[in-house]
């Protein structure tokens, strides 16, 4: 009996010696350049695009990125952040918005997974949350994204990126954040966000890899 034990032990273990010594996680390139985002649709227009400092990509260390800004037709601003991370050995992990944004400054208000639906009738699971620094307030949308998946939270990403780790090879995630400064009311400011949202989605998963 202990030999069929001993022999199960070495078995498992020289599977898992194989799997390392083989296993390697293939790197997914976006679908298409994110530089294809409209610059100008259904009424929004960017007005500034800005390119993080080195020091900056080598704590986010995302494969490409996109950090815009837009106004709609009052001049009502509204910020796109996209960061791509294309998995493989050299793409970093998505840094979470609950611990950057503190580490900032930034002081969470209140913060809501939802579901929102998409005029296609679609899904998309989304969080909004309400962050103040000092005097400002600023109210975000944001979620992750994974081989087409829409996530809220950081142990739904880890465990998606496993699975399809384990079954794809691939680790492929997106971060995507959308934020809007409250400067009359709280739901104007989500109003906004959302509408940005609901017209620039398509084009967002475009994109991005299924």
């Amino acid at each position: 009996m202990n030999s069929w034990r001993y022999a199960l032990v070495f078995f498992l273990l020289a599977a898992t010696a194989l799997f390392i010594q083989f296993y390697r996680e293939v790197a997914v390139p976006v679908a298409r350049p994110l530089e294809e985002i409209p610059r100008q649709f259904e009424g929004w227009r960017l007005v500034d695009e800005t390119h993080f400092s080195t020091a900056v990509l080598a704590q986010l260390r995302p494969t490409d990125y996109l950090y815009r800004e837009y106004v709609d037709a009052t001049g009502a601003r509204v910020t796109l952040y996209l960061g791509y991370h294309a998995g493989g050995p050299d793409s970093g992990p998505i840094h979470s918005p609950k611990h950057c944004l503190p580490g900032s400054g930034w002081r969470r208000q209140q913060e809501e997974a939802r579901q929102m639906v998409l005029t296609d009738g679609r899904p998309l699971r989304l969080v909004t949350a309400l962050y103040r620094s000092g005097a400002r307030e600023e109210f975000f949308v944001y979620w992750f994204q994974v081989k087409g998946a829409t996530l809220t939270n950081e142990y739904a990403l880890k465990l998606a990126e496993l699975i399809n780790a384990l079954r794809y090879r691939r680790r492929d995630s997106a971060f995507i954040r959308i934020s809007v400064p409250v400067t009359t009311d709280v739901a104007a400011a989500e109003q906004l966000a959302l509408a940005f949202v609901a017209d620039f989605y398509p084009a967002i998963q475009a994109v991005l890899p299924q």
